[in-house]
């Protein structure tokens, strides 16, 4: 007796099929978590007030860069991870040198460089001297002799009868900061993650059935 056995269709064909339909579902799946990731992210820092500039610091890039894989993955990433990081965490900040830290009042007005001024950029711009003032309850100070200008901010007086001058506070002079934890990136991050493997089998039979 002789027994032939026809696969139709052809069993490699299919298989090659196949497995081509995962290297494009697996890629897929893996774009559309990375891509909503960022996008939750993006929401997260935006949503809790730091702005779009740095929102848009959370990027997004699926590997391989080209064709599909069955081990392909997405990479989730900040342009300024220490900021970014920072609002993630709550760290606890010092002064380097183990002095004070500087917190600008309002009277100080804005860097040009950007940022917080400092107590030596300030006294550099203004021209006038910062003292110290210890208080035994609450923040230390830096105040300064002048008058305040329309902003609010503290500037050299020129009346000669002192009319107008004040004692401004410049800055308060703290130990350290506890920045408040603002972001919640894990959460999103384990969804992203849980997310995966319905996506794979989701763009597996879409790429079967059509």
């Amino acid at each position: 007796m002789k027994l032939k056995l026809d696969i139709t269709p052809d069993l490699v064909a299919a298989m090659a099929a196949e497995v081509k339909a995962g290297e494009k579902a697996v890629t897929a799946a893996m774009r559309e978590a990375g891509t909503g990731l960022k996008t939750a992210w993006r929401g997260q820092i935006t949503g809790a007030g730091l702005g779009r500039r740095l929102a848009n610091s959370i990027r997004s890039q699926t590997y391989p860069k080209a064709g599909e894989s069955l081990n392909a993955a997405a990479l989730v990433w900040s342009k300024a991870p220490v900021i970014v990081g920072a609002h993630d965490t709550g760290p606890l900040i010092r002064s380097k040198n183990g002095f004070w830290l500087a917190i600008p009042l309002p009277a100080a007005g804005k860097s040009l460089r950007g940022g917080r001024i400092t107590p030596g950029e300030w006294e550099r711009r203004r021209g006038l001297r910062l003292r110290f003032v210890y208080r035994r309850t609450g923040p230390s100070l830096l105040v300064a002799e002048g008058r305040l200008n329309t902003k609010g901010q503290a500037v050299v007086s020129r009346s000669k009868t002192g009319r107008g001058k004040v004692t401004a506070p410049i800055f308060l002079l703290v130990p350290q900061v506890k920045l408040p934890k603002r972001l919640d990136l894990a959460r999103d991050a384990d969804r992203a993650l849980d997310s995966v493997p319905g996506l794979i089998v989701a763009n597996w039979l879409e790429r079967r059935t059509t």
